[in-house]
C-alpha cells in the first residue's frame, strides 16, 4: 500500500470519504476497459465479503469486457484486489497533485472530458491505472490472497552459490501476465490508441524498474555465510512520485501524417534528455520511459468542463499560492486550532498528549 510517512498526514478525511465511500458522480476510477480507460465504481453498497460467489458482484459492477469479467469471477482475490488497487490509484493521484492546479479531480464530468483529450494529465491516468493494478496483483500473490498464484518462485539473482533463496517475494511476473491479458490487445489504428498503449505500459514498466531485493543473513555469530533473500515491490508511493516526474517531462508527439496512420513526431528542445531516435518502420511510438501526450493541457484556473477551476482552493503562502491563484491573489483568514502537543510515552503502553490551542491562517485562492 502506500507509503504512509507522508501520506497519513496530509489525506483529509474528505479524500477518505470519496475513494470508499462516495455516490454517483464522486466515483473512483481505473484503467481497466479499453473504450472507457477510467471505469466508474462507485464504491458504496460494495459487498464487504468476497468470498464465495459475492465477489461476482463487485466484478458485475466494473464496466469490464466479457473476458474480464470472467477473469474477474474465475478467483475470488481478483475483484478484492481490483478494488484495492482502484483506492490505491486514485488517492496516490490525489496526493501527487495536492498542490497543482490540477489536482486530480474525480468528479464524472470532469474526469470524462479530461480522458476525450490527449493532455499529460491523460496520460498519468493512464499510468498510474496500470501500475495500481500490476502492483496490486503481485502483493496480493505473495499475501496469499489468490487462487492461482503465490510467492515468486523465479529466482534471478546473482551469486546463487552463496545466496538461497527464500522469503515470500511479491510475484510480478504473474502481475505482469495477469494485467497484459486483462487489458488484451488493443487497436493501434491511431496515434491516440498507440499513446494510451505506451503511457499504459510506462506505468508497468515502472513497477518492474522499482523490483527490491530483500536479504537476512544466517550464519553462526551473524556471519552471512548463507542469505535468505526474496524480490520486494517499492511502496507505490514511490511509484506515484516516480510517475509524477515523468509526467512533469512528458513528451508532446504528434503526428508527420495524419492521425490515422501517422507516426510520432518529437518537438526539439525537451531540455537536457536528448530527443530519442526518429520511429522506424512500424514503430510510430518512440521507444521511452517517458509518459506521452498529443496536445496542450488547459490553464485549469477558472471552472471549465475539464476542472471547477482554482478559486476558493487552499494555497500555501510563498510556496504555490501564485501558481495555483493564476495571479488572482488570494484570501487570508486567521483561525484557532486545537492539536495535540508534548506527548510523551507513559510505562508501558499509552501515549500521553496535552492540547494546544495555536492561531494559524488559511490562504485561499480569490474567484
Amino acid at each position: 500500500m502506500l507509503d504512509g510517512h507522508l501520506l497519513l498526514g496530509w489525506l483529509p478525511c474528505t479524500l477518505i470519504v470519496l475513494v470508499v465511500s462516495a455516490p454517483g458522480p464522486s466515483a473512483a476510477y481505473f484503467g481497466l476497459t479499453g473504450s472507457e480507460p477510467l471505469s466508474i465504481l462507485p464504491l458504496n453498497a460494495l459487498p464487504e465479503q468476497t468470498t464465495g460467489r459475492a465477489h461476482y458482484k463487485l466484478c458485475d459492477r466494473l464496466k469490464l469486457e466479457k473476458k474480464q469479467r470472467r477473469m474477474c469471477r474465475r478467483d475470488p482475490g481478483v475483484a478484492e484486489t481490483l478494488r484495492e488497487a482502484i483506492t490505491m490509484s486514485a488517492m496516490e493521484c490525489q496526493y501527487q497533485f495536492r498542490f497543482e492546479r490540477w489536482n486530480c479531480t474525480l468528479e464524472g464530468r470532469h474526469r470524462a472530458n479530461i480522458l476525450k483529450r490527449g493532455f499529460k494529465e491523460t496520460a498519468f491516468l493512464y499510468a498510474v491505472s496500470s501500475a495500481g493494478l500490476t502492483h496490486a496483483m503481485a502483493k496480493a500473490c505473495s499475501a496469499g490472497r489468490m487462487e492461482r498464484c503465490t510467492c515468486d518462485e523465479a529466482p534471478d539473482l546473482e551469486n546463487r552459490k552463496a545466496w538461497q533463496w527464500g522469503g515470500c517475494g511479491d510475484n510480478l511476473k504473474y502481475a505482469n501476465k495477469f494485467v497484459k491479458d486483462f487489458l488484451g490487445k488493443r487497436s493501434n489504428k491511431d496515434l491516440r490508441a498507440r499513446v494510451d498503449m505506451h503511457n499504459t505500459n510506462v506505468g508497468m514498466k515502472v513497477i518492474k524498474a522499482g523490483v527490491e531485493t530483500t536479504c537476512k543473513c544466517h550464519g553462526v555469530s551473524g556471519s552471512c555465510t548463507v542469505q535468505t533473500c526474496w524480490r520486494q515491490l517499492l511502496p507505490f508511493h514511490e511509484i506515484g512520485k516516480q510517475l509524477k516526474q515523468r509526467y512533469e517531462t512528458s513528451l508532446k508527439v504528434g503526428s508527420s501524417t495524419n492521425e490515422a496512420t501517422g507516426e510520432a513526431d518529437i518537438p526539439k528542445g525537451r531540455g537536457q534528455s536528448p530527443p530519442p531516435p526518429p520511429p522506424g518502420p512500424g514503430d510510430h511510438i518512440p521507444r521511452t520511459m517517458d509518459l506521452l501526450h498529443i496536445e496542450d493541457s488547459p490553464s485549469f484556473c477558472r471552472p471549465s468542463k475539464y476542472s471547477a477551476g482554482t478559486a476558493a482552493r487552499k494555497c500555501y503562502k510563498d510556496k504555490n499560492c501564485d501558481a495555483i491563484c493564476c495571479g488572482r491573489g488570494h484570501n487570508t483568514q486567521s483561525r484557532e486550532v486545537t492539536r495535540p502537543c508534548q506527548c510523551q510515552v507513559r510505562w508501558c503502553c499509552y501515549v500521553e498528549c496535552k492540547q494546544c490551542t495555536q492561531r494559524e491562517e488559511v490562504y485561499t485562492c480569490k474567484g
